[in-house]
Formats: structure tokens, C-alpha cells, sequence
């Protein structure tokens, strides 16, 4: 078969397509001679005699049922011997699996030549196959232009080159591999970071998500948690560190670690902000992380917050209204110098309040605002446990695996109680005036409740032991206004004693002829857990845990 008289046409690439005379090879120099006469030019070479000692595989479909018309020999060694001119469908098998067939045909129609970048062989290597429209010579009946010269009509064709790019392949997949595990590595260490297990307190019902953005190795800095505080509160945390890297995530896990540190000593949660603004500027000045801290406590039905330039919280109540916390109480952190304030939203029974970070509304094209009314709506439409809620909201939002910043949200409901779960969680407060008849008062009112409560006679006796010494130690060192409550939910008995004087108390050891400094031993002693701290107007609340006995 001769192809002298058609010309493939390569991208970007002119050929002569005058036939010349020259029909045979090239002869070779003899041994020891030189060459004599001018080099022979590239096109005065007979096209096939180049091709077949071509090492890519090349071959030449004719036609739109793309009979094969021409293979080399390197892709006759690839995919076998073909019979030139046959049916396609038992011609090019080969192609057919490799998915090439529309590519063909997209190559006829449109008269332009296509690429398809490493496409693996059944053998292992890998190939780049580049499809270039040319015209075959064919005779009258169909087939290719016969070897005696006759000139006959051309029909459309493709030109398949495919080059081995199977060392070049084998090492993209490597880089890929490699890119993967640093990114596995990367999502591994920020999940590391972030709670294992979020804390579950009595009151609320708590879920939270993390979704890495972005395929690359870098990490980001959201975090969140979930603190219990005792005496029935509970601290709620979620942060962002500006920027993405590992110096990012070690920052946030730095302010994680801090925030769990600070909330230990059940202060209001400007003055946690505060303290975090001074060790985020000692770790790093020139790190910024925003971060709302929040404090429920059931007792007051209301969140109260503190806010670091962070996002506003959501809450939707159970009317299903959805209302959005004031604007931050004081500037991102790592500002230093400035001053936070607390500010607080309604949680009453029935409500659920979601805390997320800017990757969940924020987008390159758009102003935060408009990702804050998508997220208002999805919120007032998502029903369901915190889990689902979180789900629903990430679906919403159009958060996905290739979202390109992290995201970190974190749903709490105040679940409304009813029928007998609500006998489970009930709360009785005495007013005390003060004087030596206040603390009599104190017991018989803590032994009526824990009796109405139906507790076990040994648990009833702790009680009354534990608010008797509560109500001891402010008529000692307290002021009016002074108040004893008792709160039970469905694992803990709480009894907690408020007062006027700011002074907290600490556990001291009495000496023998010491008349005093017994009563926090005692607590202590007694009770699964006790605290104390500040409370808004200059006093102080002390409390003490009960753990109940499982059903």
C-alpha cells in the first residue's frame, strides 16, 4: 500500500502534498564512506516508510464507520495484526474500549483534531491519543487506493497517534497519591483539634459538623466547642483563624485549649474574649481569629454571648421566627486594646440556635448578607434532631467536598418537655432574708422539695446536708439578697445558693480548734462536683452536683 499521495495534517503543522518520484528509501551510507550528495528532505520520504518505524502507535480510520485503512507496526505489536478495510465493530475493538469511538466521530464533523491525555493499555502502559482529520485516498468501491498509482477520489479520515506517556502518567498518579496523603494527613490533624466527642449537657441537645475546604494539604483554623460549667450551664464556642496553613491550625488549637482553660474559672463571657485577646496577640500578632462564646444557662432561658467579630447567631424560636443576634460585641481577636462586651438572645424551651463560621455564607461574588438570608431560610424550614439540622443547613448552603473554605457549624435545641418528661426536670427557689431562722427555713424547704421529688432516702439526706451548708456559708460570709434552689433534671440533683458578696469561696483545711471552714469541705466531700462564680450586679452563686442514680 502506498499513502505518498495523501498528507496527514498534524496541528499547527504545513506539508507539500505534491507527489514527488522518489518511491523507495533512502540508501543507506556504505561503511567507511561518506555520504555524498545533499541530505534527503523529510517530505521526500515516503509517508508509510516514516510511519512504520514510528514508535508511537499510529493509524489511519477511514470513513465515518472508521474502517481502519493503515496501522504501524508499533501498534500492530500493542493490540495485535488488523485486517485492513473490515467492519469497525471487528476491526478496532480497541478503540471502542478505550472510549475513543465519539471522539472520532466528533473529529469528522467538526474538521478539528482532539486529544485525549493517558489513557492506560491492557498491558499497563499509557498512552496520549491525538485524533487529526485527513483525507484518504479510496477507490470506487470503498476501499483504500490501490498500490498501482491509479488516481482515485478521497474520503474523510483520522489520523490516531498515540504517543507513551506511561512514565510521565506513572508519575502524576505518584504526585497524586502523595497529594493525597498530605491532604488526608492535613483533615486528620485539624480533626484532631476539634472536640472527639461534643459533651452532651441535660438541657440541650447539641450537634456540630466540619467540612474542609478546598483539595489542597492546607488546613484551616475553625474550631468548635462544647463546655459543661456545672450548675446546669453550659459554654458554646466556635472560632476562625484567618488564613489556612499548619501555623493557622496551631493557633486555633492554642485558643481551644485556652477558651476550655478559661470557661474553668466561670467567668462572663466578655471577660473570657478579653483574656483571649491578650494570648492571641502574645502567640502570634500577626494572626486574626474571630470567636463568639456563649453561655446558656436553663434557669434564665436566654443565651448570653460575648462576640469576637464573628458572624451573628441564629436563633429560631418555637414559633418558628428566626432572629439574628446583635452585631459583635468587640472586634476580632489578636487586636489587643480593645474592650468586649456581653450581650444576650432569648432560648426559651422549643428554640434552636445555630453558630457557624464564614465559609458557610461567605462567597467571593457576593456580600455576606446575601448568604445570611439563605441560611435565615433554611433554618426556619429545618426541622429535626441537631444532626439533621446541621445536614440540612450544609445542603442548603451548597457546601460540598470541593467547597473552598472550611466550614464548622454547631446546632443546640432547647428541647420543650412534656408529659412525663417533663417530671424529669422541675425547679423549686426559696427566697432567704437573712438572720438565724433562715437557715431552719433552708432545710425543711429543701426536705419538703426532695420529698415531693420522690429521691431515695440517702439522696434526700444529701440534699438537705448540702443546702444546709450552702445557706451556712452566705449567712457567714454573704450579703442579702440571698436565694437556695434546687433544680433536678434527669441526671443530677442541683442545689445552688446565691448571694450579694462577690467573694468566692474556696476549700481550706480547718484546723481541730477551728470553728469554721468546714462547710466547702464538706460539700466537697459529699457531692459529685461543686463550683462557684460571679454573677451579673456584684454577686456570687455557689452550687453543688448530685449525680442521680441511673433508671
Amino acid at each position: 500500500m502506498n499513502f505518498t499521495r495523501w498528507s496527514p495534517r498534524f496541528p499547527g503543522t504545513q506539508r507539500r502534498t505534491t507527489r514527488r518520484a522518489d518511491t523507495g528509501a533512502v540508501p543507506a551510507a556504505r561503511a567507511g564512506t561518506a555520504p555524498t550528495g545533499p541530505a534527503p528532505r523529510l517530505e521526500d520520504l515516503p509517508v508509510r516508510a516514516v510511519l512504520d518505524r514510528v514508535p508511537a502507535l499510529v493509524a489511519v480510520l477511514q470513513g465515518p464507520a472508521h474502517h481502519i485503512a493503515y496501522v504501524n507496526d508499533a501498534y500492530t505489536e500493542a493490540f495485535g495484526a488488523r485486517p485492513v478495510g473490515g467492519p469497525a465493530d471487528e476491526t478496532m475493538p480497541e478503540l471502542e474500549e478505550l472510549g475513543l469511538l465519539p471522539l472520532l466521530d466528533q473529529v469528522l464533523r467538526s474538521g478539528r483534531p482532539r486529544t485525549v491525555k493517558s489513557r492506560r493499555l491492557p498491558g499497563g502502559r499509557s498512552y496520549t491519543f491525538t485524533c487529526t482529520p485527513v483525507a484518504v485516498p479510496v477507490t470506487g468501491d470503498g476501499g483504500a487506493r490501490p498500490e498501482d498509482g491509479t488516481t482515485q477520489s478521497a474520503e474523510s479520515g483520522v489520523l490516531v497517534f498515540a504517543a507513551d506517556v506511561t512514565d510521565q502518567a506513572d508519575a502524576a498518579e505518584r504526585l497524586r497519591a502523595s497529594e493525597r496523603r498530605q491532604r488526608e494527613t492535613a483533615v486528620t490533624l485539624q480533626r484532631s483539634l476539634l472536640p472527639q466527642e461534643l459533651e452532651q449537657p441535660d438541657d440541650l441537645r447539641i450537634a456540630a459538623t466540619y467540612q474542609p475546604g478546598g483539595a489542597d494539604a492546607a488546613v484551616g483554623g475553625d474550631w468548635y466547642d462544647v463546655i459543661t460549667l456545672g450548675g446546669g450551664r453550659t459554654a458554646l464556642v466556635i472560632g476562625d483563624v484567618m488564613g489556612r496553613g499548619v501555623r493557622a491550625a496551631a493557633v486555633m488549637g492554642q485558643l481551644r485549649t485556652a477558651v476550655r482553660a478559661y470557661a474553668r474559672l466561670d467567668l462572663p463571657p466578655h471577660e473570657v474574649l478579653q483574656l483571649l485577646d491578650g494570648l492571641a496577640t502574645e502567640i502570634d500578632p500577626s494572626q486574626i481569629a474571630t470567636c463568639v462564646y456563649a453561655v446558656h444557662d436553663p434557669n434564665e432561658g436566654r443565651l448570653v454571648y460575648a462576640s469576637a467579630g464573628h458572624l451573628p447567631i441564629l436563633v429560631r424560636d418555637e414559633h418558628g421566627t428566626i432572629h439574628r443576634a446583635p452585631e459583635p460585641t468587640g472586634p476580632p481577636l489578636g487586636t489587643g486594646g480593645w474592650l468586649h462586651t456581653s450581650d444576650s438572645i432569648p432560648l426559651a424551651p422549643g428554640s434552636t440556635a445555630v453558630l457557624y463560621t464564614d465559609g458557610l455564607v461567605e462567597r467571593r461574588d457576593a456580600d455576606i448578607d446575601e448568604g445570611l438570608h439563605p441560611l435565615e431560610a433554611a433554618l426556619a424550614g429545618a426541622t429535626g434532631s441537631p444532626k439533621v439540622v446541621c445536614d440540612r443547613l450544609m445542603r442548603a448552603l451548597g457546601v460540598t467536598e470541593t467547597h473552598d473554605d472550611d466550614v464548622a457549624v454547631l446546632v443546640l435545641q432547647h428541647p420543650a418537655r412534656t408529659g412525663g418528661d417533663a417530671e424529669l426536670f422541675r425547679n423549686a427557689a426559696l427566697d432567704l432574708l437573712g438572720g438565724v431562722e433562715a437557715a431552719p427555713r433552708a432545710r425543711a424547704f429543701a426536705s419538703g422539695v426532695l420529698t415531693s421529688w420522690r429521691f431515695p432516702s440517702d439522696l434526700h439526706d444529701l440534699g438537705v446536708l448540702a443546702a444546709s451548708e450552702l445557706v451556712a456559708n452566705s449567712l457567714q460570709h454573704g450579703t442579702p439578697p440571698m436565694r437556695l434552689r434546687l433544680r433536678r433534671t434527669d441526671r443530677r440533683l442541683i442545689i445552688e445558693v446565691t448571694d450579694g458578696d462577690d467573694h468566692l469561696p474556696r476549700r481550706r483545711r480547718a484546723e481541730a480548734g477551728d470553728e469554721a471552714g468546714r462547710g466547702i469541705a464538706i460539700i466537697a466531700t459529699i457531692a459529685s462536683s461543686w463550683g462557684s462564680r460571679r454573677t451579673p450586679g456584684g454577686g456570687k452563686s455557689v452550687w453543688c452536683e448530685f449525680a442521680l442514680p441511673a433508671a
